[in-house]
């Protein structure tokens, strides 16, 4: 679908200039109310995942039998206000959209001591597996957030095409995780690195007492071998102690070293937009990837401002969600 002239070039919020108010603010916004309907997925380990379908329209009344299928980032989930924002922006132009939740991540504590990481491309495979059977006659367009968008391009470079794959958009990226890493480590991007942590953290102990109070033994077990993390203070000592091991990496340079998209993107096969901000504040220049590394379908977009998964501008329509919307119709 032909959709006119090229779209304006992001200009940020007269009041939101620097990368951490963009990103504060849309983190603390308030969230657009957003009505689903959830979909339980049975893995073949024996967990599961939620996904919540926007329920403001039916898939079979989505234009041009098409569906946009939105993976969110660390700590997030389906009703993170970036998930919201574009579920509602997508039903108000009769698009159909499912949110997927990570392990753990729907409100409801999953089964098996595992969780998700930034390279969990198996259990998107599982799942668009199964939605991909259902809707057998629908083009897809995947988003991804943060993490998601770096789960996504690892998954697009492992599977290097499918015939119901229409699109994919990837925002904010880390790319090379390590880099990411180190980011939140120092300055004023500490204070993310420090949010996640306690998020984390909490997660972890959840699951922890909710073993304990069923009485999973061996699951409880491979929780207790990984020690006690009331010290870790840091998303690079989680990802070494907890994330790492629990996960079959040898520690968190060897997880970000093989989940890192940065090294998928060349094979990617699928028409790809890539949405970053030069100021972001947990994803440093230096981790961008350079015009060589992408491959031929392909496309970065680097705004200047705009801070991790941000983009306001200031209108009742967010930049993001628009640009993210014409690049589905165009």
């Amino acid at each position: 679908m032909k959709t006119g002239a090229p779209f304006k070039t992001f200009r940020p919020a007269w009041w939101l200039q620097d990368g951490h108010s963009q990103t504060l603010w849309r983190k603390y916004s308030p969230p657009q109310e957003v009505s689903h309907r959830r979909q339980r997925v049975e893995l073949p380990d024996g967990d599961f995942i939620d996904l919540d379908w926007a329920a403001d329209i039916e898939v079979e009344n989505s234009q041009d039998k098409l569906c946009v299928f939105i993976l969110h980032g660390l700590c997030g989930s389906s009703s993170s206000p970036y998930v919201a924002a574009l579920q509602k922006t997508l039903a108000g132009n009769n698009v159909a959209s499912v949110a997927m939740n990570f392990r753990g991540c729907s409100g409801e504590t999953n089964r098996l001591a595992r969780a998700y990481h930034s390279g969990v491309s198996e259990d998107v495979n599982d799942v668009f597996k199964l939605i991909s059977e259902q809707l057998p006659d629908y083009k897809f367009v995947f988003v991804g957030y943060s993490l998601g968008a770096n789960v996504l391009l690892k998954w697009l470079g492992e599977l290097e095409n499918h015939p119901q794959i229409a699109k994919a958009v990837a925002v904010s990226t880390p790319f090379t995780l390590a880099d990411c890493s180190r980011a939140m480590l120092s300055g004023l991007s500490q204070v993310y690195g420090k949010y996640f942590v306690r998020n984390l953290v909490k997660d972890f102990r959840k699951k922890e007492e909710y073993f304990s109070q069923q009485d999973e033994l061996e699951q409880m077990g491979i929780i207790r071998d990984l020690g006690k993390v009331e010290q870790i203070t840091s998303i690079w000592e989680f990802d070494d102690q907890i994330t790492a091991p629990l996960h079959g990496f040898a520690g968190a340079e060897d997880y970000y070293t093989r989940c890192s998209s940065i090294g998928f993107l060349n094979k990617i096969q699928t028409r790809t937009l890539l949405i970053q901000s030069s100021n972001d504040p947990m994803i440093p220049p230096h981790a961008l990837p350079t015009q060589s590394m992408l491959g031929a379908d392909v496309e970065l977009e680097l705004t200047a401002k705009g801070g991790h998964v941000g983009f306001i501008c200031g209108q009742q329509e967010n930049w993001l969600e628009q640009r993210i919307l014409r690049f589905i119709l165009e």
